[in-house]
């Protein structure tokens, strides 16, 4: 247990010791760097005790009686409320008063009256939780540890921008401290309490440049998960003052009979779709894309909206065939598909793989409320593979914007030459989120078979679309950082030490944990689900993929392997060289070419974006109506049923 507060606390105490000490300072770099290795060697120790401890797979309880950190929480939410309100007052968004008072002020009448005291434990570890744990702690410890590069670069081409850089590390710690809280807790009001710090990190982070934009967008990120708070608390309310029920694993022994907790899950729900931004909620994750990188990466890969999967798997029993079970798996199924076919139509590197995080927490969340092992097996693993090979790609963004200025795909052509460092983990994160058999191919077929158990035909329909668009979008990236007209300069590589000591660790794991997932999922995650949900077939992992799959799957990774070397080979035969083909007379540069009246124009190489077609202006608005039509009348429709019948 003390290494668990060890996970928890350590990050509130580095973030405060990096609060007061002076921007750019060798001894900062090196505090940030030994907290972050000393949270990651606390969670791999932690979480192997865990695994190989006796209880395995079983959980393992703690903190039945905790006055005095209840005492600690409660005022923590009333100053977390006060600073909301500060924030709200200064930039006159007087609705973020009332939605912040509506989550906050019953929460503490629970407290004060007393009847929010729990006598179960408080802390709840299972392998669900470790695996939460290590993610966090090894993904986001190591975007801190890139964050100390990239903000002094990002200072310096946003000269404009206060140097507010040892509050940002700060926040970054604070963030990872609330997540380890957030996954580890058991009771419901601890969840709530970690759950609007999360909220609160995010909306400080989105705002960190103080632009007008910063300012829009993060206070739209701010009230929609506020809205999700309100959820959060409504159900909480319910759980204690009706069904007397006051941590998540005593709502879990509802799954039986769903109906009678349908209201507190379906709040529940909803909160975990404002959390992972899902349609309708998708537009503050797309704003969040203005504030520095290692935002956006935390954000995406380790914290934030893994907080709301993270939820829906844990709800995952109480949603099968139920009213909140449809309303996330249609929510999530159409976020998977519509947001893919919008990452299509955008160029800005940061905005495709928001839409790519937004799609594959969708294709998340339609696993988790299925209900089945299979999809469950699915959406666990989609969660790390996806935490690990999205913080590879917003760091190397992050990286070759800081180098060259911009993130625009279309001026990442020949990358493969100028910046061949940066190009090789591109492609690595590129395959890891695309192509069989990565990781995350792998889980999507699982994910198939789980939609196939569940009877959610309609999923598959989603699901095969939305891959092909998927594949789409990454294949046409690709094609840029490899597509070369003519021999370019290599550049001076500017990328810090800091921000490689994040980035090669990472892509290293993203190809590791394609050879590792066998073993995770026979050693542990199988022998959980089967303890989770035992009134399930068994045969989770081997009726999805059976050893012939394995056996083509490692002959695959070989030959991806052996490319490089094949490269090598091919580069040095003396083949001759031509000039290209450019619907023209060549001028002989291969860089522009004579049209049919004589006059010479420069060739230009660019991708179709189809925004035509079904471009943001067309698509996204639509889809944002329509889904919100349908969790609208949904929800209304749990209360009616959940409250009255």
């Amino acid at each position: 247990m003390s290494e668990l507060g060890f996970l928890i606390l350590f990050p509130f105490a580095t973030a405060a010791v990096l609060a007061f000490m002076r921007n750019g300072s060798a001894v900062r770099t090196a505090v940030v760097t030994a907290g972050a290795l000393a949270e990651i060697a606390a969670a791999i120790f932690f979480s192997a005790s865990y695994l190989m401890g006796r209880d395995f797979p079983e959980a393992s309880s703690y903190l039945t009686d905790t006055p005095y950190a209840d005492k600690v929480i409660m005022i923590s939410e009333a100053l977390l409320m006060l600073l909301v309100f500060s924030q709200a007052l200064r930039f006159r968004r007087y609705y973020i008063l009332l939605l912040s008072a509506a989550g906050t002020v019953p929460m503490l009448w629970l407290d004060i009256s007393g009847l929010g005291e729990s006598t179960t434990p408080h802390i709840r570890v299972d392998v669900l939780t470790v695996i939460m744990i290590l993610t966090v702690a090894i993904v986001g410890s190591l975007i801190c540890i890139y964050a100390v590069g990239y903000i002094k670069d990002y200072h310096v081409h946003h000269s404009d921008v206060e140097d507010r850089s040892g509050y940002f590390l700060a926040m970054l710690f604070v963030f990872l401290g609330a997540m380890m809280g957030l996954v580890s807790s058991d009771n419901l009001s601890w969840m709530y309490f970690f759950w609007e710090i999360t909220s609160v990190c995010s909306f400080l982070l989105i705002g960190y440049s103080k632009t007008s934009e910063a300012v829009t967008n993060s206070f739209r990120a701010l009230w929609m998960n506020l809205l999700g708070g309100c959820g959060f608390m409504a159900a909480i309310m319910f759980c204690v003052l009706v069904a007397g029920v006051y941590d998540l694993s005593q709502l879990l022994r509802f799954s039986a009979v769903p109906d009678l907790v349908m209201f507190p899950v379906s709040m529940l729900a909803f909160a975990a779709l404002t959390k992972s931004a899902q349609m309708p909620f998708s537009r503050w994750l797309l704003g969040a894309m203005v504030a520095p990188t290692p935002t956006s990466a935390l954000l995406h890969s380790a914290t934030m909206v893994k907080a709301g999967v993270y939820l829906l798997i844990r709800l995952s029993p109480l949603m099968r065939g139920t009213l909140p079970g449809v309303m996330v798996t249609a929510a999530g199924g159409f976020t998977f598909f519509a947001a893919s076919l919008l990452a299509i139509t955008v160029s800005d590197g940061k905005k495709v793989l928001a839409y790519s995080t937004i799609s594959n927490l969708g294709l998340i969340a339609a696993a988790a409320a299925c209900g089945v092992k299979s999809a469950m097996w699915a959406g666990i693993m989609l969660l790390m593979f996806h935490a690990v090979t999205k913080s590879v790609m917003f760091m190397a963004v992050g990286a070759y914007e800081n180098s060259t200025g911009t993130r625009d795909i279309e001026d990442m052509h020949g990358m493969i030459v100028r910046v061949p460092q940066l190009a090789f983990v591109m492609t690595v994160g590129i395959f890891g989120m695309s192509v069989v058999p990565l990781g995350m191919c792998v889980a999507k077929w699982a994910a198939l078979r789980g939609f196939i158990d569940s009877g959610n035909v309609y999923l598959i329909l989603f699901l095969c679309f939305g891959s092909a668009s998927t594949l789409f979008y990454w294949v046409k990236w690709l094609g840029k950082i490899f597509s070369v007209s003519k021999e370019s300069t290599r550049q001076e590589n500017r990328v810090r030490k800091t921000e490689w000591a994040a980035i090669c660790p990472l892509t290293f794991a993203t190809v590791a944990l394609c050879f590792l997932y066998p073993i995770i999922s026979h050693y542990v995650l199988i022998p959980y689900l089967n303890d989770w949900m035992p009134g399930h077939s068994k045969d989770v992992f081997s009726s999805s993929i059976t050893d012939g799959d394995f056996v083509i799957m490692a002959i695959m990774i070989i030959c991806i392997c052996l490319l490089p070397a094949l490269m090598i080979v091919v580069n040095r035969r003396q083949d001759r060289r031509v000039l290209s083909y450019m619907s023209g007379f060549n001028t002989g540069d291969d860089r522009s070419f004579y049209d049919s009246e004589g006059n010479r124009q420069k060739q230009h190489l660019s991708n179709w974006y189809m925004q035509e077609l079904f471009g943001e202006k067309k698509m996204l608005g639509p889809c944002l109506a329509l889904s919100a039509a349908f969790v609208i009348l949904i929800l209304s429709n749990c209360a009616i049923r959940g409250l009255f019948i």
